[in-house]
């Protein structure tokens, strides 16, 4: 197993903000399944304030990780605060991960996204201009 900074343990050992929300304004759900993780974040938005988020990710502790960072990262931020959020600042912001899981804070980022995508579509009528998840999300890969 590659060394983990102990911020990335805390976050695996201790997530901040898992689990659903059931009338969130925006879901997004990003997946590789190449590695196999699943990552589903919830927002719920007022006056253009991320005032609530949760996660429900299926993953290695890494994806864990970065989901529950992320989500602390944009909670009570406006959506486009929240749209700047990098793959890059939620490994710094996790002390660093270890090359080969960078995918994994790649795939929060997208999360993110992926639920203000979602909330667009759902307040406005248009998504992210150009909005694509590296992805296709896992439901399309059943055979």
């Amino acid at each position: 197993m590659p060394p983990y900074s102990e911020k990335v343990m805390d976050h695996f050992m201790h997530p901040r903000n898992v689990g659903e929300i059931p009338d969130a304004d925006g879901v997004g759900q990003v997946g590789n399944p190449v590695c196999g993780d699943i990552m589903k974040m919830y927002i719920k938005v007022k006056d253009k304030i991320i005032t609530d988020v949760k996660f429900q990710t299926f993953g290695c502790g890494a994806a864990i990780a970065t989901s529950s960072m992320a989500t602390e990262m944009i909670k009570g931020k406006t959506i486009d605060e929240a749209l700047v959020l990098t793959n890059k600042a939620v490994a710094e912001a996790l002390g660093g991960l270890p090359a080969v899981k960078m995918h994994c804070s790649v795939l929060a980022e997208e999360a993110v996204q992926a639920a203000i995508n979602d909330y667009l579509i759902k307040t406005t009528g248009k998504g992210l201009p150009g909005f694509k998840p590296s992805e296709e999300p896992l439901e399309k890969h059943d055979h």
